[in-house]
């Protein structure tokens, strides 16, 4: 059966690593262990494509780093027929600029997510595709920290991916300068937070989530 979707023209694209131990969550590693820190990491990640299948938003893309061959992402393409990209660029923002751009050949307009906010919901990644399906150009949903967990565009443009200090507390208002200096109409939505740091923890159970060690 096709997906009824709330958005078929829409698309979102999911960055994600491969949930190898030592390698995701590394922040979260002398608090956890590599073993429970890579275990949160994948219970995050299969959380938000459950959510977003089973509430069909938008038809899903995940990107996959560094490649797509890792059982735990093979599952998705097999279970929900997500198809699997690799990530291709030197840094963060060349990586989603290449993901954007191919995405938006075949979707009117997409949101570029990660695994890191728990608190991303489907309803509010409808209320993003909503703005862009009612004429935004972009959306963005800044993160406590500086950067943001949610960017959602019609189209592309430079300043967006170059030039910007990935993990820094100045990408959110790095975007918001873009998006202004591109005369673009944009939508900012409330501020989310991310899942990076030992103190970050206990706002999961804030959440009723259970997604402690192991």
């Amino acid at each position: 059966m096709v997906p009824e979707y709330l958005h078929p023209d829409g698309g979102i694209l999911l960055f994600a690593k491969a949930p190898r131990p030592g390698e995701v969550k590394t922040r979260l590693i002398p608090t956890l262990g590599e073993e429970s820190a890579t275990a949160l990491y994948q219970r995050l990640l299969e959380r938000l494509v459950n959510n977003l299948s089973e509430d069909q938003v938008a038809p899903i893309e995940l990107w996959c780093a560094p490649d797509t061959g890792h059982p735990r992402l093979q599952r998705f393409q097999s279970k929900f027929d997500i198809p699997l990209h690799q990530q291709q660029g030197d840094d963060l923002g060349a990586r989603m600029a290449f993901a954007a751009d191919e995405a938006l050949q075949h979707h009117a307009y997409i949101v570029l997510i990660g695994v890191d906010c728990p608190a991303l919901t489907s309803v509010i990644m409808d209320q993003a595709l909503q703005s862009l399906r009612c004429g935004s150009d972009a959306v963005l949903i800044p993160a406590e920290d500086g950067g943001y967990v949610l960017l959602g565009l019609r189209c592309t443009a430079e300043c967006l991916f170059q030039g910007i200090s990935w993990g820094s507390e100045t990408v959110a208002e790095a975007t918001r300068q873009c998006l202004d200096e591109l005369g673009w109409q944009w939508e900012e939505l409330p501020v989310l937070w991310d899942l990076d740091r030992p103190e970050d923890l206990p706002r999961l159970w804030e959440l009723g989530l259970d997604l402690g060690k192991g």
